[in-house]
């Protein structure tokens, strides 16, 4: 039954038709993203999908062979394990044949992937664009003479990054700094914001001092100064040691881990939707504006940078509107505090703009802003020279990001503008947000809170509690869909960029399925 036909059948009989069809449908062999003798044309407007000119064999629907997980997963995983630990992985993947918005495990289950690697896949996997780019001899160069890009960049690299990352800057925002992940371009964001603070202290002509030299290799002031970041409750920056502390989401992500005793500022916690809370949202955002001014006055350290989410992800998916970053923005130039802004997991197009702080309408724009996942490659854009270190070797290590991915960041640059793909991600989030309404009125006990309107795919609602949400991400991949969570009891979307109403309707017939179920 071709899809349109299974949405019709819906209509009259209700969604449980399609998800019979998904778990009847037998994986008929291997598939792979290269293109058919007669290739699919590229789309010439943006009613035509893109998904088929890249992916001309890319599945229907969900097929699955065996439960979840399967039995060769659970077999090789055991293996895997004994020195690798497995202790959160879901499945063993088979990467070679998962095409598009599809991922095939070792069992040759195929799953709809709306999860998509953590929101970190732009184009779908296999992506005939990024398979062609990694054959490029710039891309061999990079990978097999990985240069250190500190001491010895490539004659190819400012090219790369001009024609890539620079090219989907910020604006006002027109340098980079590359990095190895996002908490990597966190923490080397606050080292910059850190070193600037300093500089600006003992004035940019000035050397350190004696005392300095000596003290910061004892740990201790001043070479070692007492400065902190702001960061907010239920905020996810990474898991490396700076970054962990501003990482305020779960405590297994820093249980047992020494921190600094860095400040946090409590969060908006809105009432969705937002546009029928305004006046009690507003009253909510105006206490926490409070919060942070009162930190910003009062704590017992120099607050060099504030650092927050345009949307908090692993947090549980939390909005504020853009009065609140508007004002927050407000309040770091008053008391002179850098404002970093996290767009590792809402950066390139998710949200329905490139950026999403780019929907807050500022006056100014943020001093840096961090970046990774979608890109593939990672670091922060910043604008004033400032932030640049004088001296060498103060922003560094022996790589400083890595040139092959920023070369797979440029290709996707260049498809997203080709292709406008924000503008699509746009359209089909709001189908499926439209969508996800009526299913939340149908099923309001298992379904509260949806967010995301306006924010493409970047959607999410709450369960009951924690193990209602678990069970619900379970059932999800018994039917053949990949999707994660977030926060104590949220369910997140993170498709990626080359989603479709197409996929969204086989992503709709299964969670009505499931929710039926439940």
């Amino acid at each position: 039954m071709v899809l349109s036909a299974l949405r019709h059948a819906n209509r009259l009989a209700g969604r449980s038709v399609a998800v019979n069809a998904l778990k009847r449908s037998a994986a008929s062999g291997a598939f792979h993203s290269t293109p058919p003798a007669d290739p699919v044309p590229p789309p010439t407007s943006a009613s035509q999908s893109l998904a088929a000119y890249y992916f001309p064999n890319e599945p229907d629907l969900p097929r699955l062979l065996t439960s979840f997980p399967g039995p060769k997963s659970v077999e090789k995983l055991k293996s895997l394990d004994k020195v690798y630990d497995t202790h959160a992985a879901y499945m063993l993947c088979d990467y070679r044949n998962s095409v598009g918005n599809y991922i095939r495990d070792v069992d040759q289950n195929i799953y709809l992937d709306v999860y998509a690697q953590i929101a970190s896949i732009a184009l779908g996997y296999n992506n005939p664009v990024l398979a062609a780019a990694a054959q490029l001899p710039e891309m061999i160069d990079a990978i097999i003479n990985r240069p250190a890009l500190g001491n010895f960049p490539s004659m190819a690299w400012e090219s790369i990054l001009q024609d890539g990352l620079i090219a989907a800057a910020p604006n006002g925002l027109g340098k980079v700094w590359t990095g190895l992940s996002g908490s990597d371009a966190n923490e080397c964001a606050y080292k910059a914001a850190f070193i600037y603070h300093r500089s600006r202290q003992r004035g940019r002509s000035s050397d350190f001092s004696e005392l300095e030299r000596q003290t910061t290799m004892e740990n201790a002031s001043p070479g070692s100064p007492d400065l902190a970041i702001l960061s907010f409750e239920k905020a996810f920056h990474g898991r490396l040691f700076g970054s962990l502390s501003t990482t305020r989401s779960n405590p297994i992500h820093k249980m047992d881990i020494p921190a600094f005793k860095w400040p946090k500022a409590p969060f908006p916690a809105l009432k969705y939707p937002l546009d029928q809370h305004e006046a009690e949202n507003r009253v909510e955002e105006d206490r926490c504006l409070s919060a942070i001014e009162t930190i910003l006055h009062e704590w017992e350290s120099r607050i060099s940078a504030v650092v927050v989410e345009p949307i908090q992800s692993e947090g549980g998916d939390n909005h504020a509107t853009p009065y609140f970053f508007q004002q927050l923005r407000n309040l770091t130039k008053q008391h002179s505090v850098l404002l970093i802004v996290d767009e590792v997991q809402t950066g390139v197009g998710a949200t329905g703009t490139f950026w999403a702080h780019e929907q807050w309408n500022l006056d100014t724009p943020p001093d840096m802003v961090t970046f990774s996942k979608k890109f593939q490659a990672a670091g922060y854009f910043y604008g004033n020279e400032e932030l640049r270190p004088r001296l060498p070797f103060r922003q560094f290590n022996t790589w400083c990001g890595d040139a092959s991915k920023a070369i797979i960041a440029r290709e996707i640059v260049k498809e997203v503008h080709a292709h406008d793909l924000v503008a699509r991600t746009s359209q089909v989030g709001r189908y499926v947000y439209d969508q996800l309404e009526e299913l939340q009125r149908t099923f309001p006990h298992l379904m509260q809170n949806l967010r995301g309107k306006d924010r493409g795919t970047f959607i999410a609602w709450d369960a009951t509690d924690l193990d209602t949400r678990n069970k619900f991400l379970n059932d999800m991949k018994a039917v053949g869909i990949n999707i994660g969570g977030c926060g104590s009891h949220s369910v997140r979307l993170r498709p990626a960029l080359v989603f479709e109403k197409k996929h969204a309707d086989v992503f709709l017939d299964a969670l009505e399925y499931v929710l039926k179920q439940s």
